[in-house]
Protein backbone atom coordinates (compact mmCIF):
# COMPACT_ATOMS: atom_id res chain seq x y z
CA UNK A 1 0.00 0.00 0.00
CA UNK A 2 1.46 3.39 -0.98
CA UNK A 3 1.04 5.90 1.77
CA UNK A 4 3.27 8.84 0.28
CA UNK A 5 4.24 10.02 -3.11
CA UNK A 6 7.67 12.52 -3.55
CA UNK A 7 8.34 14.42 -6.28
CA UNK A 8 12.38 14.98 -6.94
CA UNK A 9 13.87 16.36 -9.98
CA UNK A 10 16.25 19.17 -11.44
CA UNK A 11 15.55 23.00 -10.60
CA UNK A 12 13.40 24.28 -13.14
CA UNK A 13 11.67 21.08 -14.43
CA UNK A 14 7.95 21.96 -14.08
CA UNK A 15 7.87 20.29 -10.60
CA UNK A 16 5.55 22.53 -9.05
CA UNK A 17 2.98 22.68 -12.13
CA UNK A 18 3.00 18.31 -11.33
CA UNK A 19 2.48 18.89 -7.94
CA UNK A 20 -0.28 21.08 -8.61
CA UNK A 21 -1.77 18.64 -11.03
CA UNK A 22 -1.70 15.83 -8.60
CA UNK A 23 -2.61 17.86 -5.44
CA UNK A 24 -5.61 19.83 -6.06
CA UNK A 25 -6.41 23.40 -4.33
CA UNK A 26 -5.25 22.92 -0.86
CA UNK A 27 -2.05 23.09 0.09
CA UNK A 28 0.13 23.19 2.53
CA UNK A 29 3.40 24.87 3.33
CA UNK A 30 5.77 24.99 5.98
CA UNK A 31 9.60 24.82 6.58
CA UNK A 32 11.39 21.98 7.05
CA UNK A 33 12.68 21.82 10.79
CA UNK A 34 15.41 23.71 11.65
CA UNK A 35 16.17 25.40 7.93
CA UNK A 36 14.37 27.87 6.15
CA UNK A 37 13.82 25.31 2.96
CA UNK A 38 9.64 25.21 2.39
CA UNK A 39 8.13 22.03 1.77
CA UNK A 40 4.36 21.53 0.03
CA UNK A 41 2.40 19.00 0.61
CA UNK A 42 -0.96 18.02 -0.43
CA UNK A 43 -2.98 15.04 -1.24
CA UNK A 44 -4.10 12.15 -4.33
CA UNK A 45 -6.51 9.90 -4.23
CA UNK A 46 -5.94 6.96 -5.50
CA UNK A 47 -8.94 4.68 -5.87
CA UNK A 48 -10.15 4.96 -2.42
CA UNK A 49 -6.97 5.79 -0.73
CA UNK A 50 -6.00 9.08 -0.26
CA UNK A 51 -2.30 9.91 -0.26
CA UNK A 52 -0.21 12.38 0.88
CA UNK A 53 2.24 14.30 -2.15
CA UNK A 54 5.41 15.89 -1.08
CA UNK A 55 7.11 18.50 -3.00
CA UNK A 56 10.59 18.18 -2.21
CA UNK A 57 13.16 20.74 -3.12
CA UNK A 58 14.90 20.81 -6.73
CA UNK A 59 17.67 19.03 -6.67
CA UNK A 60 20.45 17.93 -9.06
CA UNK A 61 22.03 14.92 -7.47
CA UNK A 62 21.45 12.61 -4.07
CA UNK A 63 25.13 13.53 -3.02
CA UNK A 64 24.60 17.00 -1.25
CA UNK A 65 25.79 20.18 -2.16
CA UNK A 66 23.04 22.49 -0.91
CA UNK A 67 21.07 22.88 2.11
CA UNK A 68 17.87 22.47 -0.06
CA UNK A 69 19.79 19.00 -1.36
CA UNK A 70 20.37 18.36 1.92
CA UNK A 71 16.78 18.25 2.64
CA UNK A 72 15.59 16.59 -0.07
CA UNK A 73 17.82 13.88 0.64
CA UNK A 74 16.87 13.78 3.57
CA UNK A 75 12.70 13.12 3.31
CA UNK A 76 14.01 10.84 0.98
CA UNK A 77 14.97 8.36 3.60
CA UNK A 78 12.36 9.09 6.38
CA UNK A 79 9.76 6.44 4.71
CA UNK A 80 9.72 2.81 4.70
CA UNK A 81 10.57 2.23 0.45
CA UNK A 82 8.23 -0.21 0.43
CA UNK A 83 5.15 2.17 1.40
CA UNK A 84 6.15 5.22 -0.80
CA UNK A 85 6.79 6.16 -4.91
CA UNK A 86 9.23 8.55 -5.94
CA UNK A 87 8.10 10.57 -9.14
CA UNK A 88 10.67 12.05 -10.91
CA UNK A 89 10.12 14.89 -12.99
CA UNK A 90 12.83 15.02 -16.20
CA UNK A 91 12.83 17.91 -18.61
CA UNK A 92 12.19 16.63 -21.86
CA UNK A 93 14.58 19.48 -23.59
CA UNK A 94 17.33 18.91 -21.48
CA UNK A 95 16.91 14.46 -20.82
CA UNK A 96 21.12 14.33 -20.52
CA UNK A 97 21.52 16.04 -17.63
CA UNK A 98 18.24 15.27 -15.87
CA UNK A 99 19.60 11.21 -16.34
CA UNK A 100 22.10 11.83 -13.52
CA UNK A 101 19.57 11.75 -10.78
CA UNK A 102 17.00 9.15 -12.35
CA UNK A 103 20.05 6.80 -12.33
CA UNK A 104 21.17 7.58 -9.14
CA UNK A 105 17.35 6.82 -7.58
CA UNK A 106 17.58 3.47 -9.50
CA UNK A 107 20.03 2.46 -8.06
CA UNK A 108 19.55 3.42 -4.22
CA UNK A 109 16.57 0.84 -4.83
CA UNK A 110 13.68 3.38 -4.47
CA UNK A 111 10.28 2.51 -6.45
CA UNK A 112 11.05 5.36 -9.04
CA UNK A 113 8.36 6.32 -11.52
CA UNK A 114 9.68 9.01 -14.41
CA UNK A 115 7.29 11.58 -15.19
CA UNK A 116 9.31 12.91 -18.76
CA UNK A 117 7.93 16.84 -18.76
CA UNK A 118 7.93 19.30 -21.03
CA UNK A 119 7.15 17.12 -24.39
CA UNK A 120 5.22 19.55 -26.18
CA UNK A 121 8.23 22.29 -25.73
CA UNK A 122 10.60 19.35 -26.55
CA UNK A 123 8.43 18.16 -29.79
CA UNK A 124 8.75 21.79 -31.07
CA UNK A 125 11.99 21.95 -30.95
CA UNK A 126 12.11 18.89 -32.74
CA UNK A 127 13.54 16.57 -30.05
CA UNK A 128 12.13 12.84 -30.24
CA UNK A 129 12.80 10.60 -27.56
CA UNK A 130 11.60 7.02 -27.81
CA UNK A 131 10.09 6.19 -24.18
CA UNK A 132 8.96 2.87 -24.53
CA UNK A 133 13.19 2.38 -25.40
CA UNK A 134 14.23 4.90 -22.46
CA UNK A 135 11.65 2.98 -19.96
CA UNK A 136 13.04 -0.56 -20.84
CA UNK A 137 17.25 0.64 -20.79
CA UNK A 138 16.41 2.46 -17.13
CA UNK A 139 14.20 -0.19 -16.34
CA UNK A 140 11.25 1.99 -14.61
CA UNK A 141 8.06 3.20 -16.22
CA UNK A 142 8.45 6.60 -18.12
CA UNK A 143 5.46 8.65 -19.05
CA UNK A 144 5.24 11.71 -21.25
CA UNK A 145 3.73 14.85 -19.53
CA UNK A 146 2.69 18.18 -20.41
CA UNK A 147 2.22 19.67 -17.05
CA UNK A 148 1.28 23.10 -18.07
CA UNK A 149 -1.58 21.68 -20.39
CA UNK A 150 -2.29 18.26 -17.98
CA UNK A 151 -1.18 16.35 -21.18
CA UNK A 152 -0.22 12.64 -19.94
CA UNK A 153 -0.85 13.24 -15.84
CA UNK A 154 -3.97 11.19 -15.85
CA UNK A 155 -1.60 8.14 -17.20
CA UNK A 156 1.04 8.98 -14.47
CA UNK A 157 -1.66 8.65 -11.94
CA UNK A 158 -2.79 5.49 -13.05
CA UNK A 159 0.80 3.49 -13.81
CA UNK A 160 2.17 5.40 -10.11
CA UNK A 161 1.25 1.67 -8.45
CA UNK A 162 3.82 0.33 -10.94
CA UNK A 163 6.47 2.03 -9.39
CA UNK A 164 8.57 -0.94 -7.42
CA UNK A 165 12.42 -0.89 -5.80
CA UNK A 166 14.87 -2.29 -7.81
CA UNK A 167 18.06 -3.46 -7.22
CA UNK A 168 20.69 -1.92 -9.54
CA UNK A 169 24.56 -1.83 -9.26
CA UNK A 170 26.14 1.14 -7.94
CA UNK A 171 28.36 3.20 -10.81
CA UNK A 172 31.35 5.29 -10.27
CA UNK A 173 30.04 9.19 -11.63
CA UNK A 174 32.54 8.67 -14.52
CA UNK A 175 30.68 4.87 -15.54
CA UNK A 176 27.32 6.93 -14.93
CA UNK A 177 27.82 9.61 -17.42
CA UNK A 178 29.05 7.37 -19.78
CA UNK A 179 26.20 5.45 -19.50
CA UNK A 180 23.75 8.62 -19.72
CA UNK A 181 25.44 8.98 -22.94
CA UNK A 182 24.13 5.50 -24.39
CA UNK A 183 20.49 6.05 -23.58
CA UNK A 184 20.67 9.04 -25.03
CA UNK A 185 22.29 8.02 -28.42
CA UNK A 186 19.72 5.34 -28.71
CA UNK A 187 16.66 7.21 -27.31
CA UNK A 188 16.82 10.43 -28.71
CA UNK A 189 17.30 12.20 -32.10
CA UNK A 190 16.81 15.51 -33.52
CA UNK A 191 15.15 17.19 -36.39
CA UNK A 192 15.20 20.45 -37.76
CA UNK A 193 11.57 22.04 -37.76
CA UNK A 194 9.54 25.19 -37.44
CA UNK A 195 6.02 25.51 -35.43
CA UNK A 196 3.30 25.17 -37.30
CA UNK A 197 0.80 28.40 -36.71
CA UNK A 198 -1.61 25.67 -34.75
CA UNK A 199 1.12 24.96 -32.59
CA UNK A 200 1.75 28.89 -32.17
CA UNK A 201 -1.58 29.34 -31.34
CA UNK A 202 -1.68 26.36 -29.07
CA UNK A 203 0.88 27.28 -27.17
CA UNK A 204 0.78 31.15 -26.58
CA UNK A 205 -3.17 30.33 -25.51
CA UNK A 206 -1.92 28.81 -22.37
CA UNK A 207 1.56 30.86 -21.42
CA UNK A 208 0.29 33.83 -18.30
CA UNK A 209 0.86 36.76 -20.80
CA UNK A 210 -0.25 35.46 -24.04
CA UNK A 211 -2.71 33.50 -22.66
CA UNK A 212 -4.40 36.06 -20.81
CA UNK A 213 -4.07 38.72 -23.57
CA UNK A 214 -5.68 36.38 -26.00
CA UNK A 215 -8.43 34.93 -23.09
CA UNK A 216 -9.67 38.85 -22.73
CA UNK A 217 -9.90 39.16 -26.57
CA UNK A 218 -11.58 36.17 -26.78
CA UNK A 219 -14.18 36.68 -24.26
CA UNK A 220 -14.47 40.55 -25.22
CA UNK A 221 -15.20 39.23 -29.24
CA UNK A 222 -17.37 36.46 -27.81
CA UNK A 223 -19.76 38.87 -25.67
CA UNK A 224 -19.94 41.11 -28.57
CA UNK A 225 -20.60 38.72 -30.90
CA UNK A 226 -23.40 37.26 -29.04
CA UNK A 227 -25.13 40.53 -28.66
CA UNK A 228 -24.45 41.38 -32.03
CA UNK A 229 -26.49 38.01 -33.11
CA UNK A 230 -28.72 38.34 -30.53
CA UNK A 231 -29.69 41.79 -31.67
CA UNK A 232 -29.75 40.79 -35.36
CA UNK A 233 -32.15 38.38 -34.65
CA UNK A 234 -34.65 40.44 -32.37
CA UNK A 235 -34.72 42.90 -34.66
CA UNK A 236 -35.59 41.10 -37.80
CA UNK A 237 -37.48 37.59 -36.70
CA UNK A 238 -38.75 38.09 -33.03
CA UNK A 239 -40.30 41.77 -33.03
CA UNK A 240 -41.52 41.32 -36.49
CA UNK A 241 -43.28 38.25 -35.80
CA UNK A 242 -44.41 39.31 -32.47
CA UNK A 243 -45.87 42.65 -33.76
CA UNK A 244 -47.23 41.70 -37.41
CA UNK A 245 -48.79 38.31 -36.96
CA UNK A 246 -49.36 37.96 -33.58
CA UNK A 247 -50.34 40.95 -32.24
CA UNK A 248 -53.21 41.21 -35.00
CA UNK A 249 -54.59 38.17 -33.39
CA UNK A 250 -54.52 39.15 -29.82
CA UNK A 251 -56.23 42.35 -30.51
CA UNK A 252 -58.81 39.88 -32.21
CA UNK A 253 -59.37 38.17 -29.33
CA UNK A 254 -59.11 41.20 -26.93
CA UNK A 255 -62.69 42.55 -28.76
CA UNK A 256 -64.61 39.66 -26.75
CA UNK A 257 -63.48 40.76 -23.37
CA UNK A 258 -64.42 43.47 -20.79
CA UNK A 259 -60.84 44.68 -20.10
CA UNK A 260 -61.51 45.07 -16.40
CA UNK A 261 -62.42 41.11 -16.08
CA UNK A 262 -60.27 38.61 -14.36
CA UNK A 263 -59.14 36.45 -17.46
CA UNK A 264 -58.87 39.78 -19.40
CA UNK A 265 -56.02 40.45 -17.16
CA UNK A 266 -54.67 37.04 -16.57
CA UNK A 267 -54.80 35.95 -19.93
CA UNK A 268 -53.83 39.83 -21.51
CA UNK A 269 -52.94 41.68 -18.75
CA UNK A 270 -53.24 46.03 -18.68
CA UNK A 271 -53.31 47.64 -21.98
CA UNK A 272 -51.10 50.53 -22.75
CA UNK A 273 -52.44 53.59 -24.07
CA UNK A 274 -55.31 51.31 -25.03
CA UNK A 275 -52.64 49.02 -26.55
CA UNK A 276 -50.69 45.60 -25.92
CA UNK A 277 -47.78 46.26 -25.01
CA UNK A 278 -45.70 43.23 -25.05
CA UNK A 279 -42.84 44.46 -22.31
CA UNK A 280 -44.78 46.09 -19.82
CA UNK A 281 -48.80 43.88 -20.30
CA UNK A 282 -47.71 41.00 -18.16
CA UNK A 283 -50.01 38.41 -19.79
CA UNK A 284 -49.51 35.16 -20.13
CA UNK A 285 -50.51 35.03 -23.65
CA UNK A 286 -48.48 38.67 -24.21
CA UNK A 287 -45.58 39.40 -21.90
CA UNK A 288 -44.84 35.73 -20.98
CA UNK A 289 -43.88 34.58 -24.41
CA UNK A 290 -42.76 37.66 -25.54
CA UNK A 291 -39.56 37.98 -22.69
CA UNK A 292 -39.07 34.01 -23.37
CA UNK A 293 -38.97 34.05 -27.78
CA UNK A 294 -38.81 37.71 -28.57
CA UNK A 295 -36.20 39.09 -26.00
CA UNK A 296 -34.33 36.01 -24.35
CA UNK A 297 -34.61 32.92 -26.49
CA UNK A 298 -32.22 35.21 -29.88
CA UNK A 299 -29.61 35.55 -27.08
CA UNK A 300 -29.95 32.10 -25.58
CA UNK A 301 -29.30 30.64 -29.58
CA UNK A 302 -26.43 33.51 -29.58
CA UNK A 303 -24.64 32.71 -26.25
CA UNK A 304 -24.98 28.66 -27.01
CA UNK A 305 -23.67 28.82 -30.32
CA UNK A 306 -20.25 30.70 -29.44
CA UNK A 307 -19.60 28.51 -26.74
CA UNK A 308 -20.23 25.24 -28.32
CA UNK A 309 -17.55 26.93 -31.17
CA UNK A 310 -15.11 27.34 -28.59
CA UNK A 311 -15.47 24.50 -26.94
CA UNK A 312 -15.29 22.01 -30.04
CA UNK A 313 -12.13 24.09 -31.59
CA UNK A 314 -10.42 23.33 -28.28
CA UNK A 315 -10.13 26.88 -26.44
CA UNK A 316 -12.10 25.84 -23.61
CA UNK A 317 -9.83 23.01 -22.07
CA UNK A 318 -6.83 25.44 -22.45
CA UNK A 319 -8.87 28.67 -20.47
CA UNK A 320 -9.64 26.51 -17.93
CA UNK A 321 -5.50 25.99 -18.08
CA UNK A 322 -4.74 29.28 -18.07
CA UNK A 323 -7.48 30.43 -15.01
CA UNK A 324 -6.23 27.47 -13.02
CA UNK A 325 -3.84 29.62 -10.78
CA UNK A 326 -6.08 32.21 -9.95
CA UNK A 327 -9.28 29.64 -9.68
CA UNK A 328 -7.32 28.11 -7.16
CA UNK A 329 -7.30 30.60 -4.78
CA UNK A 330 -10.86 30.79 -4.94
CA UNK A 331 -11.13 26.92 -3.51
CA UNK A 332 -11.66 25.63 -6.69
CA UNK A 333 -9.64 24.69 -10.07
CA UNK A 334 -9.75 25.90 -13.44
CA UNK A 335 -12.10 23.52 -14.77
CA UNK A 336 -14.59 25.47 -12.53
CA UNK A 337 -14.33 27.80 -15.75
CA UNK A 338 -16.87 25.51 -17.39
CA UNK A 339 -20.07 26.07 -15.12
CA UNK A 340 -19.08 29.76 -14.43
CA UNK A 341 -19.54 29.99 -18.35
CA UNK A 342 -22.54 27.69 -18.51
CA UNK A 343 -24.02 29.85 -15.57
CA UNK A 344 -23.89 33.12 -18.07
CA UNK A 345 -26.26 30.79 -20.80
CA UNK A 346 -28.77 29.76 -17.77
CA UNK A 347 -27.65 29.14 -14.00
CA UNK A 348 -29.33 25.71 -13.81
CA UNK A 349 -27.05 23.89 -16.50
CA UNK A 350 -24.17 25.74 -14.26
CA UNK A 351 -24.60 24.41 -11.23
CA UNK A 352 -25.86 21.11 -12.53
CA UNK A 353 -22.25 20.97 -14.67
CA UNK A 354 -20.91 21.64 -11.31
CA UNK A 355 -21.12 17.98 -10.65
CA UNK A 356 -18.09 17.17 -12.70
CA UNK A 357 -16.07 18.88 -9.47
CA UNK A 358 -15.05 15.94 -7.65
CA UNK A 359 -15.52 17.67 -3.79
CA UNK A 360 -18.58 18.95 -2.08
CA UNK A 361 -16.69 21.99 -0.98
CA UNK A 362 -16.18 22.90 -4.51
CA UNK A 363 -19.30 22.36 -5.45
CA UNK A 364 -20.49 24.32 -3.08
CA UNK A 365 -17.95 26.81 -3.87
CA UNK A 366 -18.92 26.74 -7.13
CA UNK A 367 -22.78 27.05 -6.87
CA UNK A 368 -22.76 29.65 -4.74
CA UNK A 369 -20.60 32.05 -7.14
CA UNK A 370 -22.94 31.01 -9.70
CA UNK A 371 -25.61 32.24 -8.08
CA UNK A 372 -24.58 35.37 -6.94
CA UNK A 373 -21.93 36.31 -8.82
CA UNK A 374 -23.24 35.25 -12.54
CA UNK A 375 -26.00 36.65 -14.08
CA UNK A 376 -27.61 34.50 -16.83
CA UNK A 377 -28.38 35.64 -20.64
CA UNK A 378 -32.24 36.11 -19.88
CA UNK A 379 -31.46 38.95 -17.20
CA UNK A 380 -28.34 39.88 -19.19
CA UNK A 381 -30.77 40.74 -21.97
CA UNK A 382 -32.82 42.78 -19.52
CA UNK A 383 -29.85 44.80 -17.79
CA UNK A 384 -28.93 45.71 -21.38
CA UNK A 385 -32.57 46.95 -22.86
CA UNK A 386 -33.17 48.39 -18.96
CA UNK A 387 -29.64 50.06 -18.27
CA UNK A 388 -27.85 50.53 -21.95
CA UNK A 389 -30.63 54.04 -23.00
CA UNK A 390 -27.75 55.65 -19.69
CA UNK A 391 -24.97 54.68 -21.41
CA UNK A 392 -22.29 51.75 -20.97
CA UNK A 393 -21.38 53.18 -17.13
CA UNK A 394 -24.02 51.53 -15.78
CA UNK A 395 -24.18 48.09 -17.60
CA UNK A 396 -20.29 48.10 -17.20
CA UNK A 397 -20.83 49.00 -13.22
CA UNK A 398 -23.61 46.21 -12.61
CA UNK A 399 -20.98 43.52 -14.56
CA UNK A 400 -17.75 45.55 -12.42
CA UNK A 401 -19.86 44.87 -8.94
CA UNK A 402 -20.41 40.96 -9.68
CA UNK A 403 -16.74 40.70 -10.73
CA UNK A 404 -15.46 41.72 -7.22
CA UNK A 405 -18.25 39.88 -5.95
CA UNK A 406 -17.18 36.52 -7.16
CA UNK A 407 -13.40 37.29 -5.72
CA UNK A 408 -14.24 38.37 -2.72
CA UNK A 409 -16.30 35.54 -1.91
CA UNK A 410 -14.92 32.70 -3.31
CA UNK A 411 -11.47 34.05 -1.38
CA UNK A 412 -13.29 34.16 2.14
CA UNK A 413 -15.02 30.55 1.10
CA UNK A 414 -11.52 29.07 0.50
CA UNK A 415 -10.33 31.00 3.33
CA UNK A 416 -13.32 29.43 6.12
CA UNK A 417 -14.62 26.56 4.25
CA UNK A 418 -12.87 22.89 5.44
CA UNK A 419 -12.67 19.89 3.04
CA UNK A 420 -10.73 18.00 0.43
CA UNK A 421 -10.47 19.64 -3.11
CA UNK A 422 -8.79 17.60 -5.44
CA UNK A 423 -7.13 18.44 -8.68
CA UNK A 424 -9.62 17.36 -11.95
CA UNK A 425 -7.10 16.23 -14.93
CA UNK A 426 -8.23 16.59 -18.41
CA UNK A 427 -6.45 16.16 -21.18
CA UNK A 428 -5.99 19.34 -24.02
CA UNK A 429 -7.26 18.47 -27.59
CA UNK A 430 -5.53 20.29 -30.58
CA UNK A 431 -7.06 22.83 -32.29
CA UNK A 432 -9.15 21.64 -34.79
CA UNK A 433 -12.77 22.86 -36.94
CA UNK A 434 -16.15 21.31 -35.46
CA UNK A 435 -17.81 19.49 -37.86
CA UNK A 436 -21.05 21.51 -38.60
CA UNK A 437 -23.47 18.68 -38.08
CA UNK A 438 -22.05 18.05 -34.24
CA UNK A 439 -22.11 21.51 -33.54
CA UNK A 440 -25.49 21.86 -34.68
CA UNK A 441 -26.34 19.07 -32.61
CA UNK A 442 -25.36 20.15 -29.35
CA UNK A 443 -26.65 23.65 -30.19
CA UNK A 444 -30.23 21.80 -31.14
CA UNK A 445 -30.05 19.78 -27.51
CA UNK A 446 -28.94 23.12 -25.32
CA UNK A 447 -31.53 25.34 -26.49
CA UNK A 448 -34.42 22.20 -26.60
CA UNK A 449 -32.93 21.90 -22.67
CA UNK A 450 -33.47 26.00 -22.24
CA UNK A 451 -37.43 25.98 -23.64
CA UNK A 452 -38.08 22.79 -21.68
CA UNK A 453 -37.12 24.19 -18.57
CA UNK A 454 -37.73 28.05 -19.13
CA UNK A 455 -41.20 28.59 -20.78
CA UNK A 456 -43.40 26.40 -18.05
CA UNK A 457 -41.28 28.26 -15.34
CA UNK A 458 -42.45 31.76 -17.04
CA UNK A 459 -45.48 31.11 -17.75
CA UNK A 460 -46.34 29.92 -13.96
CA UNK A 461 -44.37 32.57 -12.69
CA UNK A 462 -46.60 35.65 -14.62
CA UNK A 463 -49.84 33.44 -13.82
CA UNK A 464 -48.90 33.61 -9.68
CA UNK A 465 -47.95 37.27 -10.62
CA UNK A 466 -51.20 38.21 -12.23
CA UNK A 467 -53.51 36.93 -9.45
CA UNK A 468 -51.17 38.58 -6.47
CA UNK A 469 -51.34 41.70 -8.51
CA UNK A 470 -55.74 41.02 -9.17
CA UNK A 471 -56.32 40.34 -5.27
CA UNK A 472 -53.75 43.09 -4.32
CA UNK A 473 -52.09 40.71 -2.24
CA UNK A 474 -48.80 42.29 -2.76
CA UNK A 475 -50.03 45.94 -1.10
CA UNK A 476 -49.62 43.75 2.37
CA UNK A 477 -45.92 43.05 1.26
CA UNK A 478 -44.63 46.59 0.19
CA UNK A 479 -46.62 48.02 3.21
CA UNK A 480 -43.91 46.00 5.45
CA UNK A 481 -40.97 46.46 3.09
CA UNK A 482 -41.43 49.88 2.12
CA UNK A 483 -39.34 51.61 4.74
CA UNK A 484 -36.42 48.63 4.87
CA UNK A 485 -36.40 49.25 0.50
CA UNK A 486 -35.98 53.60 1.02
CA UNK A 487 -33.78 53.68 3.75
CA UNK A 488 -31.13 51.10 3.13
CA UNK A 489 -31.72 50.95 -0.76
CA UNK A 490 -33.09 53.86 -1.59
CA UNK A 491 -35.86 52.33 -3.85
CA UNK A 492 -39.57 53.39 -3.86
CA UNK A 493 -41.96 51.38 -2.44
CA UNK A 494 -43.14 49.78 -5.94
CA UNK A 495 -40.22 47.88 -6.75
CA UNK A 496 -40.37 45.52 -4.20
CA UNK A 497 -43.25 43.96 -6.47
CA UNK A 498 -40.41 43.23 -8.98
CA UNK A 499 -37.72 42.46 -6.34
CA UNK A 500 -39.94 39.18 -5.00
CA UNK A 501 -41.26 38.61 -8.80
CA UNK A 502 -37.46 38.24 -8.86
CA UNK A 503 -37.42 34.93 -7.61
CA UNK A 504 -39.63 33.09 -9.86
CA UNK A 505 -38.55 34.76 -13.10
CA UNK A 506 -35.54 37.56 -13.37
CA UNK A 507 -36.26 38.96 -16.57
CA UNK A 508 -39.97 39.24 -16.35
CA UNK A 509 -39.14 41.27 -12.86
CA UNK A 510 -36.56 43.62 -14.63
CA UNK A 511 -38.74 43.72 -16.97
CA UNK A 512 -41.52 45.43 -14.38
CA UNK A 513 -39.17 48.31 -13.23
CA UNK A 514 -39.29 49.63 -16.85
CA UNK A 515 -42.80 51.78 -15.99
CA UNK A 516 -41.86 52.46 -12.80
CA UNK A 517 -39.84 55.48 -13.90
CA UNK A 518 -36.87 55.28 -11.65
CA UNK A 519 -34.16 57.12 -12.18
CA UNK A 520 -30.97 55.78 -13.23
CA UNK A 521 -28.88 55.65 -9.84
CA UNK A 522 -32.38 53.31 -8.85
CA UNK A 523 -32.00 51.01 -11.59
CA UNK A 524 -29.41 49.93 -11.90
CA UNK A 525 -29.44 49.29 -7.71
CA UNK A 526 -32.08 47.20 -8.69
CA UNK A 527 -30.42 45.37 -11.09
CA UNK A 528 -27.65 44.50 -9.30
CA UNK A 529 -29.89 42.85 -6.36
CA UNK A 530 -32.01 41.34 -8.68
CA UNK A 531 -28.87 39.41 -9.75
CA UNK A 532 -27.47 38.77 -6.25
CA UNK A 533 -30.66 38.13 -4.19
CA UNK A 534 -32.36 34.69 -4.90
CA UNK A 535 -31.82 32.88 -7.78
CA UNK A 536 -35.13 31.83 -9.79
CA UNK A 537 -37.20 29.29 -8.65
CA UNK A 538 -35.78 26.90 -11.00
CA UNK A 539 -31.78 27.26 -9.52
CA UNK A 540 -32.83 27.14 -6.35
CA UNK A 541 -34.80 24.10 -7.28
CA UNK A 542 -31.99 22.50 -8.30
CA UNK A 543 -29.34 24.14 -5.56
CA UNK A 544 -31.59 22.28 -3.10
CA UNK A 545 -31.33 19.29 -5.09
CA UNK A 546 -27.42 19.38 -5.98
CA UNK A 547 -26.16 20.86 -2.15
CA UNK A 548 -28.76 19.54 0.17
CA UNK A 549 -31.13 21.62 2.64
CA UNK A 550 -28.30 22.71 4.95
CA UNK A 551 -26.32 23.92 2.09
CA UNK A 552 -29.27 25.85 0.37
CA UNK A 553 -29.75 27.22 3.49
CA UNK A 554 -25.91 28.44 4.02
CA UNK A 555 -26.14 30.01 0.27
CA UNK A 556 -29.19 31.89 1.09
CA UNK A 557 -27.84 33.78 4.30
CA UNK A 558 -24.67 34.70 2.16
CA UNK A 559 -26.88 35.63 -0.64
CA UNK A 560 -29.36 37.79 1.75
CA UNK A 561 -25.99 39.20 3.71
CA UNK A 562 -24.75 39.90 0.33
CA UNK A 563 -27.40 41.76 -0.97
CA UNK A 564 -28.24 43.78 1.97
CA UNK A 565 -24.49 45.06 2.30
CA UNK A 566 -24.43 45.57 -1.40
CA UNK A 567 -27.68 47.33 -2.30
CA UNK A 568 -26.55 50.00 1.22
CA UNK A 569 -23.44 50.46 -0.14
CA UNK A 570 -24.47 51.26 -3.57
CA UNK A 571 -27.06 53.87 -2.36
CA UNK A 572 -24.56 55.62 -0.32
CA UNK A 573 -21.53 55.55 -2.38
CA UNK A 574 -23.24 56.53 -5.99
CA UNK A 575 -23.97 60.25 -6.26
CA UNK A 576 -27.77 61.22 -7.23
Amino acid sequence: MIKKIYLIGNPNVGKSVVFSRLTGVQVMSSNYPGTTVEISKGYLRLGEERVEVVDLPGTYSLEPSSSAEKVAVSLLNEYPRNEMVVINILDATNLERNLLLTLQLVEAGYPVIVSLNMCDDAGHRGINIDTTKLEKLIGVPVISTCAVTGLGIKLLIERIKEGSPTVKKSLTNEDRWKEIGAIIQQVQSLEHRHHTLREVLEDASVRPLTGLIMAAGIIYASFKIVRFIGETIIARITDPIFSNLYQPVLEKLTLCWQESGFWFHLLIGDLIDGKIDFKQSLGVLTTAPYIEFGMVLPYIVAFYFILSLLEDIGYLPRLAILLDNVLHRLGLHGYAIIPVLLGFGCNVPGILSTRILESKRERFIASTIISIGVPCVPLQAMIFGLLGQFGGFYVGGVYLVLFSLIIILGLVLNRIMKGYSPELLIEIPPYRLPPLATLAKKLYFRIKGFIVEAVPVVIAGVLVINILLYFKLFDFITAIFAPFLKGLFGLPKESIVALVIGFFRKDVAVGMLMPLGLSAKQLFISATLLAISFPCIATFIVLWKELGLKDLIKSTLIMITISVIVGTALNFLIPH
